[in-house]
């Protein structure tokens, strides 16, 4: 893993102090400026939001909100670092300023929200839990499944949206868990157990990543909400708006048409005045986040909008080919929708 961790716990020990035992973020945009990069927690390997190419170069939705947000502070989305974090290191790891941002397909929950010291800062990608089967078990729906031996991923929500969908529909099952996707998507594979659950999204990066994945079918029921998105820590709302807005950035440049290929254009030549606040062409935006003026401009240029992030990591130009669904821009159908720059 890439942690650094000497200087990470000094950078940990100059941002945080403690105010009844836990931990409490401080001046962190100071402290990503001084170390000269933003430290970001990601996923340990999952095809389309966080997982290293054949290059070693880290890919993904996830991986590119730890980029656009680089992009907002440095002007460069190139200074970022990344920790790949299994599901039960994530939450530690931000809480105890390992990491500066959480972008980790992590489900934004109350008890995440307000019992463990985190912040959620939007929703980048809308799922929900699913089953993934071997075709040869015969099954067309989850309510089939009474008597499965299911595996499941530590440290997850879908440990508990599986007893309860389990227990609504008086079925019963043995549960399997592993600490990460990957072993449980190889236990399916050796026919250890019958059935992985997870969220949606993740099972079909699971199911490219398997011997045959032609093989294997995700059933239709979706039994819970996982809206998934970064999060920091609380009590640094500076480093909290940023942030968020890198990513209502993204989704107001798509809605806006305002793409990595044309936004330098559009910046110099818009008679649009919502496009010209968001590219920093008129007014002072940039400044109220304590960013540079054309922050907007150089994560559309650098890392692209919503749409080109969505299309080419899990959309039509991924193996995972997902559509857009409830990730679809609100006047599209969808939900992705964002507050003006004004």
């Amino acid at each position: 893993m890439i942690r650094a961790k000497s200087t990470l716990t000094m950078l940990a020990t100059a941002v945080l102090f403690s105010v009844g035992g836990q931990a409490q973020a401080g001046a962190t945009l100071d402290a990503v400026k001084n170390k000269g990069f933003v430290q970001c927690g990601i996923s340990d390997g999952l095809p389309g939001f966080s997982y290293a190419d054949a290059k070693g170069q880290y890919r993904g939705i996830d991986v590119d909100v730890c980029r656009a947000v680089a992009a907002a502070v440095f002007g460069d989305a190139e200074k970022v670092r990344f920790s790949p974090l299994t599901a039960k290191e994530r939450f530690t790891a931000l809480q105890s300023g390992e990491i500066d941002v959480l972008s980790r397909n992590t489900t934004w929950t109350s008890s995440r929200d307000a019992a463990m010291g985190l912040n959620f800062t939007g929703v980048t990608y809308y799922d929900g839990q699913g089953f993934l089967v071997n075709k040869e078990l015969g099954v067309s729906s989850a309510k089939e499944l009474d008597g499965a031996t299911v595996c499941i991923q530590a440290g997850t929500t879908t440990e508990l949206n599986l007893s309860d969908y389990f227990r609504s529909n008086s079925l019963k099952y043995t549960p399997i868990t592993y600490d990460t996707s990957d072993e449980s998507a190889k236990s399916l594979e050796s026919g250890r157990c019958d059935v992985l659950t997870s969220d949606q999204s993740q099972l079909y990066a699971q199911r490219i990543k398997l011997a045959g994945p032609d093989n294997y079918v995700v059933l239709p029921e979706v039994i819970s909400k996982e809206p998934l998105g970064p999060a920091v820590r609380q009590g640094d709302e500076e480093w909290f708006d940023i942030v968020r807005w890198t990513l209502f950035a993204m989704v107001n440049a798509e809605e806006l048409g305002v793409t990595s290929e044309n936004v330098e254009e559009i910046a110099k030549t818009t008679k649009n005045p919502d496009v010209a606040r968001l590219l920093g062409a008129e007014g002072e935006y940039g400044k109220d986040l304590k960013l540079p003026k054309d922050w907007a401009v150089q994560i559309v240029k650098q890392v692209g909008n919503y749409g080109e992030i969505f299309e080419r990591n899990v959309g039509s130009g991924s193996e995972l080919k997902i559509e857009r669904g409830l990730n679809a821009l609100w006047n599209n159908g969808g939900l992705q929708y964002a507050p003006p720059v004004r």
